[in-house]
């Protein structure tokens, strides 16, 4: 139960907490006076600084999706009354979401490269194609854009047209069906900046709402960006666990008593040769699966290669060793099945698909007198690593 509502969390944190405040502050009676000039200056201030951010971090996609919602932002705020002003709405409408959902499927391949200029060249092309048909037929433009394929009284409560409903639920699917098997900051990204950008549309034409939702939309993307190259740089990719610099960093962070647990694969080199890399990365999932279940306010990270640390806060050596028992006892116990065919083996044999045995050897030390400082510590618990693996291994020594 806690692991799905920490599930259902990570979907909404922190873009989705955004708009929700987004929703909030629109409707606060007492920010009604200013809305309007903050509407003016905000989402062009997010689309400017995040295109910056864009361009520092390599992230193609936040450029063209910020580009793809600051052209949004202006035809909507230039729309007049007219045929055309219908046009340049309704297309905004149609392809906003398509070209959201797109980005959100492809993966950052440059600006100035093929790949990018390509991206670019197609925003550029629909700007083109919608101005020409906004200029020489607007009026049948616009009736086939707001063409209704189902009766129309359905849709009242929208001024949106049928198709760019069909076109933001086609993309609201698109961006969250990845999301059921893998939840990732930039997928999320987009998936609330789809339903911001929905927000907008639906809008009052003449209310500063529309500007500031799609303003919202940017930040989310701007926010999905630094969260992903947050965990790109303290988040192991394979295990998923914090990675060697926030193990680092947590341990600066303690002022105090604390304990560090070094934790090693056993036989993981010759198993990897047996077995092949593929399920070596396999066996250091289930491996730091069991050690993120680590209890007594320890906390796992993937230190390098096979091996990973635990890291007790306030706690000393004695108080850690029950904890570290039961993790190595739930990691030996734990059977793991062999996910593809063994290396040097018959057709008969590789059609098996045997089972393994996993074990783990951990060493253990706390700060005091001899071991003031993390490396310190670091090196003892090394050392009784070695111990461990000395006296027979699938043991914790200290």
């Amino acid at each position: 139960m806690l692991a799905k509502l920490k599930t259902w969390f990570s979907l909404f944190v922190p873009e989705g907490a955004l708009l929700a405040l987004t929703v909030v502050v629109l409707r606060l009676d007492a920010l009604q006076d200013s809305l309007p000039d903050f509407a003016h200056f905000y989402p062009y201030a997010v689309f400017v600084v995040g295109a910056l951010l864009a361009w520092r971090f390599q992230r193609s996609r936040l450029l063209f999706a910020l580009l793809v919602l600051a052209l949004a932002t202006w035809s909507i705020e230039a729309r007049v009354p007219s045929a055309a002003g219908r046009v340049a709405f309704r297309a905004s409408a149609l392809l906003l979401p398509l070209n959201l959902a797109g980005l959100a499927l492809l993966a950052d391949r440059g600006f100035l490269t093929p790949f990018g200029l390509l991206r670019l060249g197609a925003i550029a092309a629909q700007v083109i194609v919608v101005d020409m048909f906004a200029r020489t037929a607007p009026a049948a433009t616009a009736a086939v854009l707001g063409y209704p394929l189902l009766p129309a009284g359905l849709f009242a409560w929208t001024p949106l047209s049928q198709s760019a409903l069909l076109a933001f639920t086609a993309a609201l699917v698109i961006t969250a069906v990845p999301l059921i098997f893998e939840i990732n900051a930039t997928g999320r990204g987009f998936l609330w900046a789809i339903v911001a950008s929905f927000l907008a549309l639906n809008a009052p034409r003449t209310a500063p709402a529309s500007a500031i939702y799609l303003g919202t939309a940017g930040l989310i993307l701007v926010v999905a960006v630094i969260e992903a190259s947050y965990l790109l740089a303290y988040q192991d990719g394979l295990t998923a666990l914090p990675a060697r610099r926030a193990f680092t960093e947590a341990l600066q962070r303690i002022a105090g008593q604390y304990a560090v647990a070094m934790v090693d694969v056993d036989h993981f080199k010759k198993f990897n040769d047996e077995y092949g890399h593929d399920v070596g990365d396999q066996v250091l999932r289930m491996v730091a699966s069991k050690l993120a279940q680590v209890e007594g306010g320890g906390r796992a990270y993937r230190y390098g290669g096979e091996e990973f640390a635990i890291v007790f806060p306030g706690k000393a050596v004695e108080e850690a060793l029950p904890h570290l028992e039961a993790v190595r006892e739930a990691v030996a116990e734990s059977t793991f099945t062999i996910r593809r065919r063994i290396r040097r083996r018959g057709a008969k044999a590789a059609r098996r698909r045997p089972e393994a045995s996993i074990t783990v050897s951990i060493g253990v030390a706390a700060k005091d007198h001899r071991h003031a400082n993390p490396d310190q510590v670091i090196r003892a618990a090394d050392q009784a690593l070695y111990s461990a693996k000395e006296a027979g291994r699938n043991r914790v020594r200290s």
